[in-house]
């Protein structure tokens, strides 16, 4: 009995040594996700719009209306030093969807973060009321961390094209690159006049 009971504690202080990899257990923890649940979409709401907030500026969303439940969407910080992109999935007022953003002239490691995240589509009660997106995004496979609120715009169309990508134009604003550069022959440099003119 008594060479049992001391086997058995050396067992458990050589677990406890060795820490939880011994036993299986794996010290990263799960995911955080969000507890939310799919709605039905207020009379006449359509995820595609814009959307403004303080902190993300405007976010573009196009939803896949031809039966498809996919939705794309691109937003620009409002001091334009990051734009980022996110794809999902739509059902009824929700969305789920993955994201990246992107530092403007940043390269390397740094340059960009991502996660996953989601939206819930609002109407709040009133009349002559904005719809809104209210969510979270977290970092890497987290969905949930920093919320995102966001109101729609009226009489705006997403543009997706119009924000993001990479290029010397959108860092400096030249346009030696491109197509826009003026065309013809450059003109020869003015002869010096022969004598300054009197004071």
């Amino acid at each position: 009995m008594n060479v049992s009971r001391r086997l058995w504690i050396a067992t458990a202080a050589g677990a406890l040594l060795l820490g939880p990899g011994a036993l299986g257990c794996s010290s990263t923890p799960a995911p955080k996700t969000a507890t939310v649940e799919p709605g039905d979409m207020p009379e006449g709401g359509d995820w595609t719009g814009v959307y403004y907030s303080e902190l993300y500026g405007y976010l573009h969303l196009v939803h896949d209306g031809n039966g498809g439940n996919g939705v794309e969407g691109r937003w620009i910080r409002p001091v334009k030093d990051r734009w980022g992109e996110l794809h999902g999935t739509a059902t009824g007022d929700l969305i789920k969807f993955t994201w990246t953003e992107h530092t403007i002239g940043a390269i390397g490691p740094n340059a960009s973060r991502s996660g996953r995240g989601y939206f819930k589509y609002q109407r709040p009660e009133g009349e002559n009321v904005d719809d809104r997106l209210v969510g979270e995004i977290g970092r890497n496979k987290d969905e949930v961390g920093e919320p995102w609120e966001a109101i729609k715009q009226r009489n705006m169309l997403p543009d997706l094209q119009s924000i993001g990508g990479s290029g010397a134009s959108e860092i400096s604003g030249g346009d030696w690159d491109t197509d826009n550069q003026e065309s013809g022959e450059p003109e020869p440099p003015a002869e010096p006049e022969a004598e300054p003119p009197s004071l």
